[in-house]
């Protein structure tokens, strides 16, 4: 029997018993079966009578408008609609309120029959359950505190639709998934058969050429930006492969063989020989030297999730694997526990007691992981920054390779019941506490790029997470993604925007996006994955790989794609979000207009300047003679520039690199908004167009480390808050650190965008 029957019952047969005391205790009763209805509801399994486990006590809200679930034995469960968590809350308030109110003393306690005593049983389990875990946490709220006047409003930003609510399993349910993932299974395999052919079909052209051009004894690499750079790589690629096997056998001399495999920095690889192209970071950070430990994070909604951590094995000797394991869903907790040293402090120890490093997270882009940042060789983002002298941490997001969740299981839809706001309220601050807590710094630098950056700008949004901006010296932006490129208008996908809400998830399920995907990763050949990866997210994304080392493209493709949700697709392309508004953070009424208000700004100055001149005096005249009438039409005045701002004054200093040549997003838009004052608190210290740049080109080029990844260190090491106390690092020592400039506020803006922003 269920909690919810045994609590409804027992109020049944206690009502029939004794209908004489309905008054107060009938109240009770009924709130005692509500609390128990709405607890079951949300509960992670149907609670069975005498079983406290998993049962949900309360909705927590992170944000204003993202709660979580706490079970009584101290998990959480994913966000669930503001309704249903502010119902739990209000129910569980007159719960307490009504055991408050008739609590038994002196002789009216002796006279409660044990039948009686029994019913109250049965609620005092969970009420008992949620305020062992308040006290476990140190979260109990005052009881003179109403719940009911602390709930936010119960409404989404229209670009973030409340996702579906999906109770504990039961047969329906069950089957229900059942049909959806065999629906899903057939179509969107036929769906991803349909991609996969028209990029082979699109690829006949190509090859053609190249043949025939290979025919006539003509090179058709000859074009490549970066060809002989290319070839000359290849070839060093080659010998260091066959100085490594020379070094691995039993007759070569180990002293000068290990000394002349070290780089002019001193880094001796751990790993070499032929590539065989595996999906494994760690591999390819040993191969220029360096090494790699993975701590898994658990976030506010119980998800855990990796971290990378990339460190120098001359300095630093990896944690234990209990000492990497995750810590609870709490984040931003304090620094490292007593008694235990922090990552930075085991690095000195190492190296003599030399100042620590900086540290700096890196989070990656859609369908990827953060193994892209690994894949150069010391060309890649993560190693040329680690050996720079970074602590350097990367990020990836929920589910990725391993979908792990602290209470659900794969088959179970509320694991993949997310998208991009959880992605950014819940993911990215988990894992900048863990950096923060295993470093013992204050502040780190993040580094984002593509659906990163997306996630990013969403949680630091000031009706999302503005907070976390406080933890961030500086937001790097590489390709940001806030607005849409051209390709969003592809007859792919027009039609999965065209498709209703239902057809979608009947195409693509509840669950995992495509799971086929991986399933291909696993069994394809490394190569044949590689190349077909290519071919169908250049189809996709329309990119191509002129500016990369083609030598190394297969790696490339070995960290995408991972498992998201079809929630999180259907937020980027179905009808209702990105796809239909084109911005992560405005709606299409919203970001026209203001185009619209710069257009005509930009028309007007190009008029002369005597007519302009004209038209401020007469302005003027008319303003001193009809001050009244302005007075009145006050409220109809134009709000000022950073009323619409999506920041408040917690946003860090901003850094952005965009791709010219990009048609998945357009980072020009951005940076206008920047320019134009829409965010008066927002401070760009760094930004730059690379006219030429594709998509990934921004971390894949050749020239990237130039372009790119020096700028990052540069801006990295600028606004760097406690320079004095972290090491210098290489190329940085001229730098000057940044000096944050006041906020500029016209008007009353500050006001108008305070008064939006609440307190959970």
């Amino acid at each position: 029997m269920t909690l919810r029957g045994s609590l409804v019952e027992e109020c049944e047969a206690t009502s029939q018993r004794r209908p004489l005391r309905l008054d107060a205790r009938g109240s009770r009763d009924r709130a005692v079966a509500e609390f128990a209805s709405q607890a079951e509801k949300l509960s992670h399994l149907h609670p069975a009578a005498g079983q406290d486990d998993g049962i949900a006590v309360e909705a927590r809200f992170v944000t204003p408008r993202d709660p979580v679930v706490v079970t009584s034995d101290g998990n959480r469960l994913p966000p669930v609609p503001l309704h249903e968590a502010h119902r739990l809350n209000i129910l569980r308030k007159e719960v307490e309120e009504h055991e408050a109110a008739t609590a038994p003393s002196g002789e009216g306690s002796v006279g409660r029959n044990g039948e009686e005593k029994e019913a109250d049983s049965v609620t005092e389990r969970v009420l008992n359950a949620a305020a062992a875990d308040e006290a476990r946490n140190g979260t109990r709220k005052p009881s003179d505190g109403s719940l009911r006047d602390t709930m936010p409003p119960t409404h989404t930003n229209p670009l973030f639709p409340p996702l579906p609510l999906y109770g504990p399993p039961s047969l329906l349910r069950d089957v229900q998934c059942l049909v959806f993932r065999i629906s899903s299974f057939f179509l969107s395999l036929a769906f991803l058969s349909v991609i996969v052919l028209g990029a082979l079909f699109t690829s006949i052209p190509p090859s053609l050429r190249r043949t025939w051009l290979r025919a006539t004894l003509r090179n058709p690499d000859l074009n490549r930006p970066f060809y002989d750079e290319e070839m000359a790589r290849k070839r060093r690629r080659r010998e260091k492969e066959r100085e490594w096997t020379r070094r691995q056998s039993p007759s070569s001399a180990c002293g000068s063989e290990e000394a002349s495999s070290a780089d002019s920095d001193g880094f001796t690889p751990t790993e070499g020989g032929p590539d065989p192209i595996v999906c494994d970071p760690a591999y390819y950070a040993r191969r220029v030297g360096l090494d790699m430990e993975t701590f898994e994070v658990q976030t506010e909604d119980g998800f855990i999730i990796d971290l990378w951590h990339v460190y120098d094995p001359r300095e630093y000797q990896p944690l234990p694997p209990e000492a990497r394991a995750h810590g609870g869903p709490e984040a931003f907790k304090p620094p490292k526990r007593r008694g235990a040293p922090t990552a930075t402090d085991r690095s000195n120890n190492s190296s003599g007691g030399s100042k620590p490093k900086f540290p700096v997270l890196l989070m990656h882009g859609l369908l990827q992981s953060s193994g892209a940042y690994c894949v150069n060789d010391d060309d890649s983002l993560a190693f040329y920054l680690c050996k720079s002298g970074f602590d350097v941490w990367l990020g990836n997001n929920r589910c990725g390779f391993r979908p792990r969740h602290a209470l659900l299981g794969y088959s179970d839809p509320r694991m993949w019941c997310w998208n991009i706001r959880q992605m950014g309220v819940f993911d990215l601050p988990a894992l900048a506490s863990r950096v923060l807590y295993e470093t013992g710094f204050a502040r780190l630098g993040l580094i984002c790029h593509s659906q990163g950056t997306t996630q990013a700008l969403v949680a630091l949004a000031k009706e999302q997470r503005p907070d976390l901006g406080e933890k961030l010296t500086v937001f790097c932006a590489l390709a940001p993604a806030a607005y849409a490129g051209p390709l969003i208008g592809k007859m792919y996908f027009k039609f999965m925007r065209a498709i209703t809400p239902a057809m979608f998830r009947l195409m693509f399920g509840i669950h995992a996006f495509i799971p086929f995907m991986m399933t291909m990763h696993a069994l394809l050949h490394p190569r044949v994955y590689g190349w077909l990866g290519y071919k169908v997210f250049s189809f996709l994304f329309n990119w191509t790989d002129k500016r990369w080392d083609r030598g190394l493209r297969d790696r490339m493709f070995q960290f995408a794609p991972v498992y998201v949700s079809a929630e999180s697709m259907r937020w980027w392309l179905g009808r209702e979000c990105f796809a239909r508004h084109k911005c992560i953070l405005a709606t299409k009424e919203e970001w026209r207009a203001e185009e619209r208000e710069d257009s005509d700004e930009h028309d007007q100055s190009q008029s002369g300047m005597l007519a302009a001149a004209a038209r401020d005096m007469e302005q003027r005249r008319e303003e001193v003679e009809s001050s009244e009438q302005t007075a009145a039409a006050e409220p109809h005045k134009k709000k000022p520039r950073g009323s619409t701002a999506w920041y408040n004054h917690q946003a860090p200093p901003f850094a952005l690199w965009v791709c010219g040549n990009d048609a998945l997003v357009d980072g020009d838009k951005l940076l206008r908004r920047f320019e134009r004052g829409r965010e008066p608190h927002v401070k760009v210290v760094h930004s730059k167009v690379i006219p030429e740049y594709e998509h990934l080109d921004v971390i894949w080029a050749m020239d990237a480390p130039e372009q790119v990844f020096r700028e990052v260190r540069e801006v990295l090491w600028k606004t760097c808050d406690v320079r004095d106390a972290c090491r210098v690092p290489r190329g940085c020592g001229e730098v000057e650190p940044w000096v944050r400039p006041p906020d500029v506020v016209e008007g009353d803006e500050l006001q108008s965008s305070s008064s939006e922003e609440l307190s959970p």
